[in-house]
């Protein structure tokens, strides 16, 4: 396979620019009610019912993804980024680990939506594989695929409840190429073993091209430079440049370790 172009998700054509730009323009308006609506007055009787039910909306959240997870058995989240095209050799290779997961006994669990997530469960969908999704409601671009078994799709308002899910029942996280979704992820699972919050498991990013630049920006800024992490906090990410790889460090873990929640 051929090493992925980081510059594959580009714009190429004018109706691509247009439907971004009109996007753009939804997205200035949404953001300028919702500024206006900060600062509506309100009195605290007010501020403490929207609360309060907003706790409920929470806790739904939060039993009906615990409910679904808890039957679903092993497995590895696939995350990247939602542009991703099929036609990118990253989307390729995303199919491709998420079938040798399977094959290898693991579920694959993505954040349902399109890119990335749809090569994720396209590929445990074509071996049989539990193929869950963990969809997020978004102004734009999220939309959850055709390749998730119908009985695992969840639907999320909240990123933190979904991230909850992500950490929880995922025995490994695979990392694609994407944006700033696919990083807060990324640092969020590397946040909670680094203090100690969750068990360590494994964490591979594939695509070398795409990883080193940050990673050398950690080592020498973060941990040479300002002494802001551990030496030993640079070996909780492994990156790679094909599917094997991949899923053999998972499966080396996994070998030493039992197959269980991370907390």
């Amino acid at each position: 396979m051929s090493q992925p172009n980081i510059n594959d998700n580009k714009i190429t054509s004018i109706s691509d620019l247009r439907e971004q730009s009109h996007g753009i323009r939804t997205l200035q308006l949404d953001d300028e009610q919702r500024i206006r609506k900060a600062f509506v007055d309100k009195d605290w009787n007010e501020i403490k019912i929207a609360d309060s039910w907003q706790i409920f909306k929470v806790m739904a959240e939060f039993v009906e993804g615990f409910e679904k997870m808890t039957k679903i058995g092993p497995c590895v989240s696939i995350f990247g980024s939602a542009r991703t095209k099929p036609d990118n050799p990253y989307y390729q290779m995303a199919e491709e680990i998420a079938a040798k997961l399977v094959r290898h006994g693991y579920g694959v669990i993505t954040g349902g939506g399109p890119g990335i997530m749809e090569a994720g469960n396209k590929g445990a969908r074509s071996e049989g594989g539990r193929s869950v999704g963990l969809n997020i409601e978004l102004p734009f671009e999220q939309f959850h695929n055709i390749y998730i078994d119908p009985d695992k799709v969840i639907n999320f308002d909240y990123f933190f409840v979904r991230k909850v899910m992500f950490v929880k029942y995922a025995q490994g996280f695979i990392g694609m190429p994407g944006g700033f979704g696919t990083l807060d992820e990324l640092f969020e699972a590397i946040t909670l073993i680094q203090t100690k919050k969750i068990g360590r498991f494994p964490i591979v990013l594939v695509g070398s091209a795409y990883w080193n630049g940050l990673f050398k920006w950690i080592e020498e800024v973060m941990l040479h430079e300002e002494s802001n992490i551990s030496a030993e906090d640079m070996h909780l990410v492994q990156i790679v440049d094909d599917a094997a790889s991949a899923v053999k460090i998972i499966d080396d873990f996994y070998s030493k370790y039992l197959l269980s929640p991370n907390f």
